[in-house]
């Protein structure tokens, strides 16, 4: 190789070294980074059916339903309930508000040795009598507060109960045609309730309902239901 070939390779290797150290000078490009996943919000929006069953306890006077002017003669009623639910709600941010209603075949019963009385005094006779809830029904609002797909609410409105007393007589006059009664009865309802939600459609919930059911004359009778149930939302 001649001198000014070894000049031109001289140059060229030169030039190759400065180029990879102004390579090696360059800042690092950043590492790809996958988009954050945004996490999805259950929305309770939407209209509702389901079903629920749970067990109910209280009092109720049996004599209101033969007639009005006995004094308070209540004792105490207990049993299960099955049934049907309907609703509707929306969602404004964590606020729930909505409209349900139910209705339930019960079985919510009791009996006691009663001695009518009015205004203290006594009737001369004594009855065996036993007391029944077979319906129960309410309409009722409710507002929540979610927490994604917990639902806390609170919950009140009216109630109706199909109440059903028979008396046998145990000693004194018999009883006549005020042995036996039948009536649906109205109320006011409250509670609370928790429901989850398992799919962007099913939820379920358990709620507690405090009833105190209108009768005539002195008698106001309670209920107290304990419930759970599951909900379709369209």
């Amino acid at each position: 190789m001649n001198k000014y070939g070894k000049i031109a390779v001289a140059i060229v290797g030169s030039l190759m070294m400065g180029g990879y150290a102004a390579a090696a000078d360059l800042p690092l490009a950043p590492a790809y980074k996958a988009p954050t996943a945004v996490a999805a919000v259950y929305n309770w929006t939407g209209l509702y059916v389901g079903g629920n069953a749970g067990y109910g306890w209280g009092s109720q006077d049996p004599l209101v339903l033969f007639a009005n002017r006995f004094d308070r003669a209540n004792f105490n009623i207990g049993g299960g309930m099955i049934g049907g639910t309907i609703g509707a709600q929306i969602q404004q941010g964590n606020i729930v508000l909505g409209m349900e209603g139910d209705l339930d075949w019960a079985n919510i019963n009791g009996s006691s040795i009663v001695t009518p009385s009015i205004l203290g005094v006594g009737q001369g006779v004594t009855l065996d009598t036993s007391s029944k809830i077979s319906a129960y029904g309410t309409a009722r609002a409710r507002v929540g507060v979610a927490m994604n797909n917990v639902l806390f609410y609170a919950t009140a409105g009216g109630a109706f109960v199909k109440s059903t007393a028979d008396s046998s007589t145990i000693n004194g006059s018999p009883c006549g045609i005020y042995c036996q009664g039948s009536s649906w009865r109205p109320g006011i309802v409250a509670g609370l309730g928790v429901e989850y939600g398992i799919t962007p459609n099913w939820s379920v919930k358990a709620e507690y309902l405090y009833t105190k059911i209108v009768g005539t004359g002195v008698s106001e009778d309670e209920l107290n239901v304990v419930r759970g149930g599951i909900n379709y939302r369209f």
